[in-house]
């Protein structure tokens, strides 16, 4: 092995059908180094992760690990773990149903009897060093998905591992969050422990981590020092062509086209819910892209939620085009031209054991009814219409939605809602945790949709991807409206002061 390697992968492969996943992929983790595995949606970061930990085997090449003298062969998560590799997946795969401590040692404990009051207070001094709000013995369904992350990371970060792998880890973490957890890896990194770091913020690979490796299409980009690669240049290994930035994206919008004295497609006056808004009026105009900004819990999707029926509404109006309507619930909202693309894609959006296809055709059949059923080849045309509008990488409309990568599955829920053909599209959080030119290719998609007439409420964590696709932002703070921002106060500094203390309206 090379000095001071604490892993190394040498020409692996791996192949589905239909699929070349890897294809003699290299990678190298040093001792007491943070390394960042870039790469779009669909170009091999997590499946070299899933061969690296078990999950998937591999089809060709070698690991090696510091300390064996010959190749290892890792047949699942549980030898990975016991080899001293230890994961946190971007989807948060722990037990919402038990408790925090007993998700932090679950297949850990020996014997069979079990101390949990020991279990407990070790738990309860390791959240603590983390500044983890949670509490040994709180069931961890009733934790944000920020702490569920967080205790994750505390679970992986206590196994004692050579080899840390952090799976787009702060990718529901407000901006406090991920300071600590990047104290956390610049600690272990002092220790000696190798982390890989998976994410699609690129401001924080440049913020913490030492090398880069690029994957694109299943192959090899390059290694690289960090000091030698400039973002542009990153950017450009990633896509496989040169890129700006995203910096003209909103060139291509038209929003002078916007009648704000006209009737607002939707309107909702002192709409509330029963998961802690208050109550908030908003609008949205055809043609128009808005949004909801403000930090994580500030209530920002319980809003949108809130809209489309999707949380129990307890008070308020709501107009479509002028008339008075009512929405309960989400089948009110689909009938009146309203669609929504939920944030947690995997617990609200996709069906993972259906293909493609029927998640593609899922809402509008739910709006036709199940007793009349869309033919084969009617499915098979929209399915096939959408793949190719969106690009959607896929074997066929034949396979399981969750064999695709999270980029791909995001998209094909985009394409379920855009079949059903709305006046009013909700996207909460569309571009979270996939690559850089897939978002590109989703903020273009709102902003062409907006050209055609349609009205878009848009989500973003990231405040620059927000004032690029948006023309007027509505800030939230503690689950109240602080704001409403447009024109040239939709900048940067104007949204954070208002979300740190200002109330601009």
């Amino acid at each position: 092995m090379e000095t001071g390697a604490v892993l190394e992968m040498r020409g692996i492969c791996k192949y589905f059908p239909g699929v070349r996943a890897l294809e003699q992929v290299d990678f190298t983790l040093r001792e007491g180094e943070i390394h960042a595995l870039m790469g779009e949606n669909g170009a091999g970061k997590s499946t070299l992760i899933k061969v690296l930990t078990g999950v998937y085997p591999k089809d060709g090449g070698e690991i090696r690990l510091k300390g064996s003298d010959k190749p290892v062969h890792i047949r699942s998560p549980q030898e990975a773990q016991n080899m001293g590799i230890s994961t946190v997946y971007q989807e948060i795969t722990l037990c919402p149903n038990l408790t925090v401590a007993e998700n932090m040692y679950i297949g850990r404990t020996k014997g069979p009897l079990t101390n949990w009051r020991k279990i407990n207070n070790d738990a309860g001094k390791l959240l603590d060093s983390l500044g983890i709000p949670a509490l040994p013995a709180q069931q961890l369904g009733s934790c944000s998905i920020a702490v569920q992350q967080m205790v994750a990371i505390a679970r992986a970060v206590d196994m004692e591992c050579k080899v840390l792998i952090l799976d787009e880890p702060t990718s529901s973490l407000d901006e406090q969050e991920v300071e600590k957890l990047f104290k956390l890896m610049r600690d272990l990194k002092e220790k000696g422990v190798g982390i890989i770091f998976v994410t699609h913020f690129l401001e924080q690979v440049y913020e913490v981590c030492d090398r880069i490796t690029v994957l694109r299409d299943g192959t090899l980009v390059g290694e690289y020092v960090i000091e030698d690669l400039p973002r542009v240049q990153l950017v450009s290994k990633m896509l496989g062509k040169d890129f700006d930035d995203m910096a003209d994206i909103k060139s291509e919008s038209d929003t002078d086209k916007i009648d704000y004295n006209s009737t607002p497609v939707y309107e909702a006056k002192k709409l509330a819910g029963t998961t802690g808004i208050k109550p908030f009026d908003f609008s949205i105009h055809k043609g128009e892209v808005n949004g909801f900004t403000g930090l994580l819990g500030s209530g920002r999707s319980e809003c949108v939620r809130a809209i489309f029926g999707a949380d129990k509404v307890s008070g308020g109006t709501v107009m479509m085009n002028g008339k008075k309507v009512k929405i309960n619930k989400p089948l009110d909202a689909m009938k009146n031209g309203i669609s929504y693309l939920p944030e947690d894609r995997k617990r609200d959006g996709i069906v993972g054991d259906l293909s493609v296809r029927d998640n593609i055709i899922l809402a509008l059949q739910v709006m036709k009814g199940f007793f009349r059923p869309f033919s084969r080849a009617q499915a098979e045309a929209f399915a096939d219409e959408y793949i190719k509008l969106l690009s959607i990488k896929t074997a066929s409309s034949e396979t399981p939605i969750k064999s695709l990568s999270g980029g791909n599955q995001q998209k094909v829920i985009l394409a379920r809602w855009l079949l059903a053909n709305p006046v009013y599209l909700i996207l909460d959080e569309p571009t979270r945790g996939i690559d850089i030119g897939t978002k590109v290719e989703i903020q273009k998609l709102v902003l062409k949709l907006a050209a055609e007439g349609k009205s878009v409420t848009f989500i973003s964590s990231e405040i620059d991807e927000m004032i690029r696709t948006c023309s007027r932002l509505v800030v939230m703070r503690d689950g109240k409206v602080v704001g409403e921002l447009s024109g040239n106060d939709l900048n940067q500094n104007k949204i954070m002061a208002t979300i740190a203390g200002g109330e601009s309206k």
